[in-house]
């Protein structure tokens, strides 16, 4: 049985490290700015964690977690790909209030020199590509793409195109949100959702004779 007390420590942890990249970024992370912003002795991050390394990969894993779980629900009762799309605004929107953009950045420019976050990071990311996956296995199921893109290589598509799209937001010299770039998006999702079944079976046809 896990000791309440332990655990509350890890949680203590996992959060100082979190603001820690948030507020100082991942050249910042250290046991001793970790131990600071939690209030507790910097020892405990090599008791609990074995490394800094393994602090951040366990915060980076159980914050995703957390969000993936609270999205979920909303994944599931999406039904169209217009619908998709709103909700990958307003889920940008959130993770961009939160932080969590600045976190991807960071955890992403640390995992180049770091094989331990890396794989962290990519377990991580792993958590929302499993149910981004599902969510569009579903929607193509009736689709008239659905001859055309394969649910797991779209899954990839997407997943680094909204990972783009958040981490060059503030490099746009127009000044373009992500929610404007994803209004483009939109409309061709429309387009799709749109379709009665005589154009639906059209497209299909179209599709594959393309192939």
């Amino acid at each position: 049985m896990s000791d309440p007390r332990s655990m509350a420590t890890q949680q203590t942890l996992i959060a100082a490290t979190m603001r820690v990249i948030r507020e100082q970024g991942i050249a910042a992370v250290s046991a001793r700015t970790i131990a600071a912003a939690g209030g507790v002795n910097q020892a405990l991050v090599f008791y609990h964690f074995g490394s800094v390394d393994g602090l951040v990969g366990a915060a980076c894993r159980e914050s995703t977690a957390q969000r993936v779980a609270i999205m979920k629900p909303q994944l599931e009762a999406v039904s169209t790909f217009t619908e998709l799309v709103d909700l990958a605004d307003r889920l940008h929107q959130q993770e961009r209030a939160e932080g969590n953009v600045t976190v991807l950045a960071q955890t992403l420019a640390g995992s180049h020199g770091s094989p331990a976050l890396a794989e962290a990071v990519g377990e991580s990311l792993a958590l929302w590509k499993d149910q981004v996956r599902t969510t569009l296995a579903r929607l193509l199921r009736d689709s008239p793409l659905a001859d055309v893109l394969d649910a797991g290589a779209l899954t990839e598509l997407v997943s680094a195109t909204f990972i783009g799209l958040e981490l060059m937001e503030p490099t746009r010299p127009d000044g373009a949100t992500v929610g404007q770039a994803l209004a483009g998006v939109a409309r061709l999702a429309a387009a799709v959702d749109g379709l009665g079944p005589v154009s639906r079976r059209a497209l299909r046809s179209a599709l594959r004779t393309s192939r």
